[in-house]
């Protein structure tokens, strides 16, 4: 295998300038940049603590139930594990210095539940709360703003072993708990915080088709699940996260938010649906597939109610609401997180074929979301890597306007957007970092997002990309690479600037 050469950097690097520059022309007519947003408006990069930072078992870290799901045999497609992920735990410092080089502003990360307690709740690890306040501290040094996400997934295990984690309440007081630990030891620094990301993901992914820790599900008889109940535990997880993040909110506001004057949201993922057709059929389907999805998270959050259309769908599977519980949660956002990477098409599902296969949460909206209008030779865009993300960059904008209009125009941020190249076994290094695709798929995506705001009045205020560095992927392992920086995992895990980085310093150096 080809590799690229650290005596060459230098050279590569005016290379790789050119080229940028030369890319920006040829795939921009109307080139955009910095200042072509409004003033204020934030720039980074998005992580996750379990995708990088690894060092799993030091320093007091607890396991959590990613630990335990990705060392079990087939969980991941290269039967990997994010022991060592990519290092950031010792290397943060460095890769602090590469988000400074590229002209960024915020770094979103997460803080791992299991390094602050490794049991979930009592004895806090004071390793872990040091560790993050160097990281914090080492940020705002260069001028970087922490974005703090409190939960990305990796619950502590001790608390699945306890009580089943999120299936039960007692969950919501031992976040409640961590939440305002995070709040009191790193409050007085961190001013933008992030509860929860994707817990549409989680609800589903973890609980209906088992295919992301803790791995639960029902379908086919526990074919491929050894415990679960598809039918009603995403809505129970989804009911808790929901209290979670409002209690959460409440005691900030109550006894932080005053002094450390600080904002709290939601990452939701959202993808964007098209109806198929102009049939009523197909559009109702798509609005039941944008309620199943996103509605079910931000609408008790901005209207202290669950979408009427899952109401009236699941049922008495799904929790109710309470008067109390409502009050909770209406108005407990002040900004919106989404994390967007793709859009498809929606179609009423006439045939209710999903619905007699999975007998799950997923086919209870009754509408069919695909890549596809007319079988895969007629795909809604150009794919990335990931078998799921097509580049449809005017979703975004569609999007922004959707949120605009049904949820009265609330502040936005970007939380997560970018896309990822293959990782084949024999990659040639040189050309990895030659990623055309990419700069045009931000380019794209970001000339969208500026319209939005500028020509459609969306009240939009940050932008973060998925992500710095190639990174671990969940159940895709090491097979996917979404980072602007090119991660060598058979070399000392050496981190390489693609093409996208002098993009994106050329981007953000607009003035």
């Amino acid at each position: 295998m080809e590799r690229y050469r650290p005596r060459a950097a230098a050279a590569s690097a005016m290379m790789a300038g050119l080229l940028a520059g030369l890319l920006v022309h040829a795939c921009c007519a109307d080139a955009i940049g910095r200042s072509s947003f409004p003033k204020g408006f934030v720039f980074g990069t998005a992580s996750s603590a379990f995708q990088y930072e690894g060092a799993v078992k030091e320093d007091g870290r607890g396991p959590s139930v990613w630990d335990t799901f990705s060392h079990q045999f087939g969980k991941v497609i290269d039967l990997s594990n994010a022991d060592v992920a990519v290092d950031q735990y010792h290397r943060f410092n460095d890769d602090i210095q590469l988000m400074k080089d590229m002209g960024m502003d915020a770094y979103r990360f997460s803080i791992s539940w299991s390094r602050i307690f490794p049991n979930g709740s009592g004895q806090i690890n004071q390793a872990g709360v040091d560790h993050y306040n160097n990281l914090i501290n080492a940020l705002l040094a260069k001028g970087i703003e922490p974005y703090v996400t409190l939960f990305h997934w990796d619950l502590p295990q001790a608390l699945e072993d306890k009580y089943n984690g999120w299936l039960d309440p007692q969950i919501i007081k031992d976040f409640a708990t961590y939440a305002e630990t995070c709040f009191q030891k790193f409050g007085d620094r961190v001013k933008h915080w992030v509860t929860f990301n994707e817990p549409h993901t989680l609800a589903i992914q973890g609980y209906d088709v088992g295919l992301q820790a803790p791995g639960r599900c029902s379908i086919l008889l526990h074919l491929f699940c050894r415990a679960g109940n598809s039918a009603t535990e995403p809505y129970i997880v989804g009911h808790n996260i929901l209290l979670s993040h409002a209690t959460a909110v409440d005691v900030y506001r109550k006894k932080y938010k005053q002094k450390q004057h600080g904002s709290i949201g939601v990452a939701f993922d959202v993808m964007w649906f098209v109806s198929k057709t102009n049939s009523t059929d197909d559009i109702e389907a798509t609005q039941r597939a944008l309620d199943f999805q996103f509605g079910w998270f931000i609408e008790p959050l901005i209207f202290g109610n669950y979408p009427s259309s899952m109401i009236s769908r699941v049922g008495s599977r799904l929790p109710a609401i309470s008067s109390s519980e409502s009050a909770l949660l209406k108005g407990s956002l002040d900004f919106v997180g989404i994390n967007h990477y793709t859009t498809y098409y929606g179609s009423n599902d006439t045939s209710d074929v999903i619905g007699r296969l999975l007998k799950d949460s997923l086919s209870d909206s009754g509408s069919v979301t695909l890549p596809f209008r007319d079988g895969i030779l007629n795909p809604i865009g150009d794919r990335a890597s990931s078998i799921w993300l097509y580049i449809v960059p005017q979703g975004l904008r569609s999007l922004m306007n959707y949120i605009k209009t049904k949820y009265g125009n609330p502040p936005v941020i970007i939380t997560e957007n970018g896309m990822d190249d293959p990782n084949p076994p024999l990659i040639n290094i040189k050309e990895a970092l030659k990623d055309e695709k990419r700069i045009k798929y931000h380019n794209d995506y970001l000339t969208n997002l500026l319209a939005s705001i500028k020509e459609d009045g969306c009240n939009v205020k940050g932008y973060f990309v998925w992500s710095l560095l190639d990174n671990w992927e969940w159940a895709a392992g090491y097979t996917s690479r979404f980072g602007l920086y090119f991660v060598d995992y058979n070399d000392k895990l050496k981190r390489y600037p693609k093409d996208s980085v002098q993009w994106f310093k050329n981007f953000l150096k607009s003035t």
